[in-house]
């Protein structure tokens, strides 16, 4: 039975489900920064410059071809910036674009939640 009460019923409840119709957002946002190296690099560029050897150092189970390749794709999305000193030897250092700043609360708020679940999973550990 159709009744106006149950169609407001049903407008609020479509209300509170995501909607993906133009695209999910997340799953956007989730492309450009997914991926098993691309937050780790986010994570080490975050208010720094840093050259390549640098972040190699700093991340030591990438490979130089895949640091490379996520450098490359978040250079592309406009996230890092590559700038190119015209020496010898060759210098390139990366840092974070005023648009890949933005997503400084997100990895802070991400590693705030690394590190409680940290703690939870060693709590389960330790009563296990």
């Amino acid at each position: 039975m159709y009744t106006k009460e149950a169609e407001k019923r049903q407008v609020l409840e479509n209300a509170k489900k995501p909607t993906c119709e133009l695209g999910c957002p997340v799953e956007a946002a989730l492309d450009l920064v997914g991926g098993k190296w691309k937050g780790v690099i986010l994570y080490y560029l975050r208010g720094e410059t840093r050259r390549f050897n640098e972040l190699r150092r700093l991340i030591p189970g990438v490979s130089q071809r895949m640091l490379t390749k996520q450098l490359r794709e978040l250079e592309a999305n406009r996230i890092v910036h590559r700038k190119i000193y015209r020496q010898v030897p060759p210098k390139v250092e990366y840092s974070l674009t005023s648009f890949g700043e933005t997503l400084s609360p997100i990895m802070q708020a991400l590693e705030k939640w690394g590190v409680e679940y940290l703690k939870e999973e060693a709590k389960t550990r330790e009563g296990a």
